[in-house]
C-alpha cells in the first residue's frame, strides 16, 4: 500500500480508484508491517521532486494515521471571531516543496517535515491578538526523538540535526522583522555552527505568506540577514568558535578545582565575544576572566597568561 503512493509520487501514475479503495479499507493493516520497511518507503517519497503529493495520498488513504498521526494533526484552519490561521498541513508541504527545489538533503526535507509539528499542541487564541502558537519551535525539537524512535529512524547526528534545525528555524525569520545586529547574527552562527546554510534553506522555504507585500518584505529583509551573515562570518570567525579561554585556564589562574564557577566565567566570556564586547582574542579575553572571577569572589592566582 505505502509502495503504491510512492509509485504514483515518484513516477506520476495515478493509482486505479478500486484499488485506491481497497488501500483505505485496508489501512490498518499497516500495524503488521514493521517500522523499518515504513520508514523506507516514506524517505523514498520524502526524495521525490515535489513529496507533498505523496503526503496528501497518505492522508487521504488513511495509512498516515497509522504511522504518523502527529502530521495529520497538522490539518484544518480554525477561525474565531472572524480571524483564521493557515492550514498547516498545506503549509508545512508546501515548505517541503520549496525545500526540495534547493536541496536533496533527506534529513533537511525531514527537518522542512517537522518544522511545525507542535503546532497543534501549542495553538492558542489570545483576544486582540489572534492565534499565537508560541513555543512550537521548542516542544517540536522535544517531540523529534520521540517520532524518529517509533518510526525507528536513526537517533545519531542525523536525527539531532534535524532537532537542531526545528529548534532553530524561527530565529532567522525573527531577524527579518527588527534591525539586524551584529550581536544576533553571532549567536545565530555560533548555535547553528556548520548547519547554518541548511537552516537558511530551510527558513526561506518557510516564506509562504498569501500576502505579496509581506513576502515581498520578508524575502527582502531574508536576503539582507544573508549579507549580514557573510559579512560577520568573514570578520569574526564566529561559526563553531571555541572560546580562547579553556576550564584549564580558568583553574590555572585562580587555583582552584573544577566547580560551577569556571562555567560561569566561561559563559560571561563567550556571551561577551559574541555580543561584540570584546574580540575573539586570547589577551582581552584572559583580563576578562581576571575581572569576572573578581566580581564572583574569587582572586586571581596568575595574573599574567604564560
Amino acid at each position: 500500500m505505502l509502495r503504491a503512493v510512492r509509485f504514483a509520487n515518484q513516477l506520476g501514475f495515478t493509482i486505479d480508484p478500486p484499488t485506491f479503495e481497497a488501500i483505505k479499507h485496508n489501512a490498518k493493516r499497516l500495524e503488521i508491517i514493521s517500522a523499518e520497511r515504513i520508514h523506507t518507503e516514506v524517505n523514498k517519497i520524502l526524495l521525490c521532486d515535489t513529496p507533498s503529493t505523496g503526503f496528501i495520498l497518505l492522508r487521504e488513504s488513511g495509512l498516515m494515521a497509522e504511522f504518523f498521526p502527529e502530521f495529520l494533526e497538522l490539518a484544518g484552519a480554525e477561525e474565531k471571531f472572524g480571524i483564521g490561521h493557515k492550514d498547516n498541513f498545506y503549509h508545512t508541504l508546501q515548505v517541503l516543496d520549496n525545500v526540495c527545489a534547493k536541496s536533496n538533503d533527506l534529513w533537511l526535507r525531514w527537518a522542512a517535515v517537522l518544522h511545525d509539528i507542535a503546532k497543534p499542541a501549542t495553538k492558542r487564541f489570545e483576544p486582540g491578538h489572534g492565534w499565537t502558537f508560541h513555543g512550537h519551535e521548542d516542544k517540536g525539537a522535544r517531540m523529534v526523538p520521540k517520532i524518529f524512535r517509533r518510526l525507528k529512524l536513526p537517533l545519531d547526528d542525523q536525527m539531532r540535526f534535524v532537532q537542531k534545525l526545528v529548534a532553530l528555524h524561527l530565529r532567522p525569520i525573527a531577524l527579518t522583522k527588527e534591525e539586524v545586529t551584529d550581536s544576533a547574527i553571532r549567536r545565530l552562527l555560533f548555535d547553528a555552527g556548520d548547519d547554518i546554510d541548511a537552516l537558511m534553506i530551510l527558513c526561506r522555504a518557510d516564506i509562504t505568506s498569501k500576502n505579496e507585500k509581506k513576502k515581498d518584505r520578508y524575502l527582502r529583509n531574508y536576503e539582507l540577514v544573508m549579507q549580514k551573515l557573510k559579512d560577520v562570518e568573514e570578520k569574526d570567525r564566529v561559526r563553531n568558535f571555541q572560546p580562547p579561554i579553556t576550564g584549564e585556564d580558568v583553574m590555572r589562574a585562580f587555583n582552584i578545582p573544577p566547580c560551577k564557577l569556571i562555567g560561569d566565567i566561561k559563559t560571561v566570556i563567550k556571551d561577551a565575544i559574541l555580543d561584540g564586547q570584546i574580540q575573539n582574542d586570547r589577551e582581552q579575553a584572559w583580563q576578562l576572566m581576571l575581572e569576572t572571577g573578581r566580581k564572583l569572589g574569587v582572586e586571581p592566582d596568575v595574573l599574567k597568561d604564560e
